[in-house]
């Protein structure tokens, strides 16, 4: 195998929310991850099931070579089911990490950065906030989730240091009642970075708000089926040039906002 496709190993797996899934797992490609944002892409441990499961690495630890990974499974028919079934001990066919991550070599300790999250968007700005922790730079940590009972990383964000945090849920159950775009319309602050990660309506709220900061970070959720830009099943439109796609898996997941059309 090459470097970017290991047997990784399981260290741990827990249901940390509604069918929502920590998996941690530990192997060499843990060395290779560099940017917040980038993903791995999983083999199912079933064999009638052929395409992998991409899912965007929550946080990395080099020390351990150990990376935590969340995600939300469906149906006892789906792969993401079949992945919470793995248990310590086994191993997992992982290539990465893959995609480009978020860009944070301009943040500087003057910077305001605003991360705003939704739903299973969340865990790649868990990773992001703690890189940004290092800059000294403020930050203003925006989540929104469906409901109490799928919230995730509220505690691990409230521990970094330079971080306003505010969540909210669309039923009430948790937080400001209402969507995390009626969070940032109450924002007294302009940021001089915005970066992103949520269902595309969120993400659509995000750009319209910030299209004139020129640092706007925009990732995008996709279905994949190579991971690597050779199947053009994931792509956006280029805000340039509407002839031209542009690939989640390899242009992306993170696009800066003047980038993609959304």
């Amino acid at each position: 195998m090459s470097k970017l496709q290991e047997l990784m190993t399981v260290v741990s797996q827990r249901e940390v929310a509604c069918n929502i899934y920590e998996l941690v797992v530990k192997g060499d490609l843990v060395q290779e991850m560099k940017l917040p944002g980038q993903f791995l892409h999983l083999a199912v441990p079933q064999s009638s099931m052929l395409l992998r499961r991409p899912i965007s690495i929550s946080s990395w630890d080099k020390a351990t070579s150990t990376c935590s990974l969340l995600y939300r499974i469906g149906d006892e028919t789906t792969g993401t089911y079949a992945l919470s079934k793995l248990t310590q001990g086994e191993t997992v066919d992982v290539m990465g990490p893959l995609g480009n991550g978020f860009p944070i070599s301009e943040v500087t300790q003057k910077d305001h950065v605003l991360l705003v999250g939704g739903g299973i968007g969340v865990p790649p700005l868990y990773e992001l906030a703690k890189q940004l922790e290092e800059k000294d730079c403020q930050m203003t940590v925006l989540l929104g989730f469906a409901t109490e009972k799928v919230k995730i990383l509220e505690a691990q964000f409230a521990r970094i240091n330079n971080v306003t945090l505010r969540v909210a849920t669309d039923d009430g159950s948790y937080g400001y009642k209402g969507h995390v775009g009626m969070l940032m319309e109450e924002l007294a602050l302009e940021p001089t970075a915005v970066y992103t990660c949520g269902a595309p309506g969120m993400l659509k709220a995000v750009a319209r708000k910030y299209d004139h900061i020129e640092r706007l970070y925009i990732s995008m959720e996709s279905r994949m089926a190579c991971g690597i830009g050779a199947c053009y099943a994931c792509v956006e439109h280029d805000r340039k040039d509407p002839n031209h796609a542009l690939k989640v898996c390899e242009d992306g997941p993170v696009f800066l906002g003047k980038q993609i059309a959304l």
